[in-house]
């Protein structure tokens, strides 16, 4: 029973951090009219860890690395490797730095000693990806799995890891229950909100 608990606990915080984003772009869509660029393009239909890393999962953050550390290590990488194969080294040093964000990130949320755990996530993903992309310049697109197959594979690694390595240090930080917390918060605000417009649309039915 309390695995099951858990398991709904990591689900939900997934879910949480979707639905935090699209509330904030409606917020300010709302508010001040501002269209944010989006942070997700459909991760669930990812036909590959490259197809989901790449294009569809947290596309702010791989923006930012992309300049800050893909590029440079991608170019000091071609000239001892070439072209062909800087990549690979170029894709572990951006999922190691990433690693090492996402340990501070949650050190700072609820200071809690790192046990590296989100650390080894991103470097497991990081080798798989060399080891993908490096099959797929081997072949050179003379053999490829269907999407039907490539796309639930990928998908479920990704969820299967991220349970494994991902959401227990998230938990252990509290980030459940400051969730629940910004979600109360946010609920009680829209209530007060809602009072007083109904407030001031009754006296002004009244007033006349």
């Amino acid at each position: 029973m309390e695995g099951e608990i858990n398991n709904f606990i990591k689900v939900w915080i997934a879910v949480y951090i979707s639905l935090g984003y699209c509330y904030v772009a409606a917020l300010a869509r709302t508010l001040l009219g501002l269209e944010l660029e989006p942070q997700f393009d459909e991760p669930y239909l990812s036909t590959s860890l490259q197809d989901f890393w790449g294009r569809r999962w947290n596309l702010m953050v791989s923006r930012i690395l992309r300049p800050t550390v893909y590029d440079p290590t991608l170019s000091f990488s071609s000239q001892m490797l070439g072209r062909k194969w800087a990549p690979l080294p170029a894709i572990f040093s951006t999922f190691v730095v990433s690693g090492l964000m996402h340990e501070l990130i949650f050190y700072y949320l609820g200071r809690v000693k790192p046990t590296w755990e989100i650390t080894w996530f991103f470097l497991l993903h990081g080798v798989c990806l060399m080891v993908e992309i490096a099959i797929k310049k081997a072949v050179n697109g003379r053999c490829r799995l269907p999407r039907i197959i490539s796309g639930p594979f990928a998908v479920a690694f990704v969820m299967v890891t991220g349970f494994w390595l991902f959401f227990p240090q998230l938990l252990r930080c509290k980030a459940d229950v400051r969730a629940f917390e910004e979600y109360a918060a946010v609920g009680a605000f829209a209530k007060d909100v809602s009072r007083v417009l109904t407030f001031k649309s009754f006296n002004a039915t009244t007033a006349y």
